[in-house]
């Protein structure tokens, strides 16, 4: 019975490595029209009985997951590049037009995008299928000028780094700094579901990797970077349906099977703010990101995911707390 239950939990690794080989293709092409065949021979599986199996395992057919992905990502280009035309947005996220992109929305969100747009956080809330989620956004909106005041700043510029540094109320200082990442490939493990202050969910995600990469002599710390990608914005997407990959850095060649997955961090310019964090306070350090750093940087975030890098173990902090950087990918406003 043990040995079969064994079986039967391989074969579901094995099925959800390559279904999410198949989500990564499509979240890095939405803006182009993709074939049941073309994402079927991604993921290794026939065409006759793909669609079937990625419904089985996300609860979504893969029209449903690709149109939900395409509107959640212009949703959140809408708050996040507010100059950008609707028109090019709708082009950017896979519609053939704007007027195909604004009767999607509307039916989804239960807004339109302009006023999306103009409320400037999440619409609607009581009409929309996404009432139910407290909305990040709104607290950020709502905590500008609560979080902690600046009462000095001090921009440096070294080797085409930007480094702001804040000196804050209770002899509390905290560094951004701006700077160019190389591009990096990942291995990673996938979650989907609820993630907010589950510290033992990430811990067994983080030991299924580390074990994987360890008995391949793959972690050669300090050089391996242990990093948590968000690849939905929590303010939008339902709870059920996060996803959040833990990852660290291999070589590009690394060969990878079952639900270990490989993926490629975009190269570009991040900002990357540290932070010494409890299990309790990393929403807090978020909302100051997105509150009291961004606003005033000459910065907004741009369509990458964000990220969290981490750079110590917990265990040898002597108050317990993780060393970590919250990046995000940035462009001029």
């Amino acid at each position: 019975m043990k040995a079969e239950q064994a079986k039967r939990s391989k074969m579901a690794a094995l099925y959800w490595g390559r279904i999410n080989l198949a989500v990564d293709y499509i979240e890095n092409n939405l803006d182009r029209d993709f074939t049941l065949e073309e994402i079927a021979a991604v993921a290794g599986f026939s065409k006759y009985h793909f669609h079937r199996i990625f419904h089985i395992f996300t609860e979504e057919t893969l029209f449903q997951f690709i149109q939900r992905l395409r509107l959640e990502k212009g949703a959140t280009l809408l708050l996040n590049d507010p100059v950008k035309p609707v028109t090019n947005i709708a082009l950017e996220c896979g519609f053939a037009n704007s007027a195909s992109f604004a009767k999607s929305f509307k039916q989804y969100f239960g807004c339109t995008a302009t006023r999306w747009r103009n409320q400037g956080k999440i619409a609607s809330m009581n009409e929309s299928n996404l009432g139910k989620i407290d909305s990040k956004q709104g607290q950020q909106l709502g905590n500008t000028g609560k979080a902690d005041v600046p009462l000095n700043v001090y921009i440096e510029y070294v080797n085409n780094t930007q480094i702001w540094r804040y000196e804050l109320m209770k002899d509390v200082n905290r560094v951004v700094e701006v700077k160019e990442l190389p591009q990096t490939t990942l291995a990673y493990v996938r979650y989907v579901g609820p993630y907010k202050g589950d510290s033992q969910l990430f811990g067994r995600l983080f030991n299924k990797l580390f074990q994987w990469a360890g008995s391949r002599n793959l972690l050669r710390f300090p050089d391996t970077k242990t990093i948590i990608i968000y690849h939905d914005n929590p303010d939008i997407t339902d709870e059920s349906k996060l996803r959040v990959s833990v990852c660290v850095s291999v070589p590009a060649d690394t060969t990878v099977d079952g639900e270990i997955g490989k993926m490629v961090l975009p190269a570009g310019k991040y900002a990357m703010a540290r932070f010494e964090l409890s299990d309790d306070e990393y929403q807090e350090a978020w909302d100051w990101v997105y509150s009291t750093w961004l606003p005033e940087s000459g910065y907004q975030p741009d369509d990458r995911p964000c990220f969290e890098m981490y750079h110590n173990d917990p265990k040898t902090h002597p108050e317990g707390k993780s060393i970590v950087d919250i990046c995000v990918g940035v462009k001029p406003l």
